[in-house]
């Protein structure tokens, strides 16, 4: 009974210290703020090169953001350039026919963004760089390689996805936290 009371004080104690620490969720609501979910709502997102890659990024963050944004409503319009880089990361050595020969194995991909996001009258709000780094086999199937490729590159845009949406998060956050 004794530990049970103890528990109970020291239970409230830290609710009272986590509630005076100034704490409060990135994405919820801050009085007459409005969370960052809805200002979310409230973004178009531009539509993006670079092929497939900037294709899965741009629906991945219209998926995150839940960006329901037309260009003509859109209170904040997402920019994003893509750069990508494939650099071979394992080497295979083997004697064929007598001659040395040097096979890439594995293959880093490394994805970097560079995002703007300006307001509907084009001024700039914020922009940022973003970087993430994938990587997949070389097997003996062109048709297995390809995917496993394609597969790191679908990787590598769900997580600048991701991050540009904690960047937006806090972003929006200092911007309508307490001042």
């Amino acid at each position: 009974m004794k530990k049970r009371a103890i528990s109970i004080v020291l239970l409230a104690g830290l609710a009272l210290a986590l509630s005076a620490c100034g704490f409060r969720p990135l994405y919820g609501r801050f009085g007459a703020d409005p969370g960052a979910q809805q200002i979310f709502a409230s973004v178009y997102v531009e539509p993006i090169d670079l092929e497939r890659v900037g294709y899965d990024l741009r629906n991945s963050m219209i998926d995150l953001l839940e960006a329901r944004a037309t260009p003509e409503s859109a209170t904040y319009r997402l920019q994003i350039a893509l750069q990508e880089k494939r650099e071979g990361a394992a080497l295979q050595n083997q004697v064929v026919g007598g001659l040395n020969e040097t096979t890439i194995t594995r293959y880093n991909y490394t994805l970097t963004a560079n995002y703007t996001l300006t307001d509907a009258k084009g001024t700039l709000v914020t922009k940022g760089v973003e970087s993430t780094l994938s990587a997949y086999d070389v097997v003996s199937s062109p048709y297995a390689t390809l995917i496993a490729q394609q597969d790191a590159q679908k990787r590598a845009a769900d997580d600048i996805a991701y991050r540009l949406r904690t960047d937006l998060g806090v972003f929006f956050a200092q911007k309508t936290g307490p001042k």
